[in-house]
């Protein structure tokens, strides 16, 4: 007779929660919007005429004003479209990567530090190593103010090519890349914070803080008002905006004081739903249709319902969820449109085998690749985290080589890096967005063609 310790214990690959996996589909798909966005920019941009138009609308004013204050302001100055757009909008989307990451830590892949391990060191490999070559290829150069471009993985552009191959890439694969790609967000939030502050505001840093301790207050009482937390979390971008400290970093510290646990346990959830259920006889229910207007008894108990369904996910879970299309679908697709436009028709091809924008390849395409799969197979081999299930080097290869997709962040770090600087900057900044589409483009095709490689010919079973 078998017992019950005997019996084979079902497969326990990862634990993949529902938003979790919901994320990873946002991702990949919000992916291949990112793409068609970022070409419909290279268009627009070598379109002579409307490439006029392209360029004059980014730099139209932005205005929310009441009296002389203008939300959109920056040290006086209305913000452009694009400082809106870079400024404001990928506030957003850094408060979403705050959100999963204080998710990851509490109950994802970063809540386990073994587990963690082996993705953890490969990001700090794939950030590293970039720098490295980077500040080696631009040394004496005008252009070592760009040596954190090339720290960044694209999650969006990465997990798209992943979607590609469907089942045959193992869930492991998956969760490691993306659990890299959010370690490798903490190492771009970082450089930011420190590296592209200027001209420090003290008092508006100071009202800030208060700002945030009211927020961690609320958090700690859990306090569940959305509203609450959005409209405080609007007052701290304004004061990092015009502080010297670059807005996108208020986003992340608002996302770290947002509670991760719900009102009710969820025992009591499932008592409320079949207590107020119970109280619609079965005569009641098979009155009921799409025509039926429901009397006050009726509209109550389903209230309550409703009520408790709202209590029981947590503010966190609740806004990760909420946010991620309007990050995947609209605003990351808009950055890239607004920012990967490059006028191609006075570039010197040359150009793209020299100077920043070799640089740039070089850093994305070896240097990540290098650094990803040298730090995890020194991690391995020393014993301190194992494989990802189901998988071998050649597979961790490949995805090494995906972590070269910069995109997303990389154009960001480009923008922050020379977008001040004049037209000496410009001229940088267009070398800069060549090296990191043309990086991109080969770590993304060179991924792909290494997994259509060496994956196996079926998929696992999630």
């Amino acid at each position: 007779m078998t017992t019950i310790s005997q019996q084979p214990q079902p497969r326990k690959l990862h634990k993949v929660f529902f938003a979790a996996r919901q994320a990873l589909r946002r991702h990949a798909t919000g992916g291949n919007v990112l793409i068609l966005a970022t070409l419909l920019a290279l268009i627009v941009a070598n379109i002579p005429g409307v490439n006029t138009l392209y360029n004059d609308f980014w730099n139209q004013e932005m205005r929310l004003q009441i009296g002389d204050f203008n939300l959109f302001s920056h040290a006086g100055h209305p913000m452009s479209v694009l400082q809106f757009i870079n400024d404001a909008l990928m506030a957003i989307f850094f408060f979403t990567i705050g959100l999963e990451i204080k998710r990851e830590v509490l109950v994802g892949e970063l809540a386990s530090f073994k587990q963690a391990l082996l993705p953890i060191m490969g990001a700090i490999g794939g950030m590293v190593v970039p720098v490295v070559i980077f500040l080696v290829m631009a040394r004496g150069s005008d252009y070592m103010a760009g040596a954190a471009i090339p720290m960044a993985t694209d999650i969006a552009f990465s997990l798209g090519v992943l979607a590609i191959l469907g089942s045959r890439v193992p869930l492991s694969l998956k969760i490691f890349l993306t659990t890299l790609a959010v370690v490798d967000d903490i190492g771009g939030i970082i450089v930011i914070a420190t590296c592209y502050s200027s001209h420090i505001e003290a008092m508006y840093l100071l009202y800030a803080a208060v700002v945030l301790a009211v927020l961690f207050i609320g958090g700690r009482l859990k306090i569940q008002s959305k509203l609450f937390y959005t409209l405080l979390g609007t007052v701290v971008w304004f004061l990092f905006l015009n502080s010297g400290i670059h807005p996108t970093i208020a986003g992340v510290l608002v996302a770290f004081t947002i509670p991760a646990t719900p009102v009710y346990d969820p025992r009591n959830y499932v008592k409320i739903i079949r207590d107020n259920i119970a109280r619609f006889r079965e005569d009641d229910v098979d009155r009921l249709d799409s025509r039926t207007i429901l009397d006050h008894d009726q509209m109550d108990w389903l209230k309550q319902i409703e009520s408790a369904s709202d209590k029981v996910i947590s503010p966190l879970q609740d806004m990760e969820d909420s946010l991620h299309p309007l990050t995947n679908y609209l605003i990351i697709p808009l950055f890239a449109f607004a920012n990967a436009g490059i006028y191609l028709l006075d570039v010197d091809p040359l150009s793209i085998v020299q100077g920043l924008s070799l640089a740039i390849i070089i850093a994305l395409v070896v240097g990540k690749f290098l650094g990803i799969l040298l730090f995890s197979w020194a991690t391995v081999k020393a014993g301190w985290a194992p494989m990802p299930e189901h998988s071998n080097w050649k597979m961790v290869a490949a995805i090494a080589m995906l972590g070269g997709i910069g995109f997303t962040v990389s154009l960001f770090i480009a923008n922050l890096s020379f977008g001040d600087m004049g037209p000496e900057g410009l001229a940088l900044l267009n070398q800069a967005k060549i090296g990191i589409v043309v990086g991109s483009l080969l770590a993304g095709l060179g991924g792909f063609l290494l997994l259509r490689r060496y994956l196996p010919a079926t998929g696992e079973e999630e």
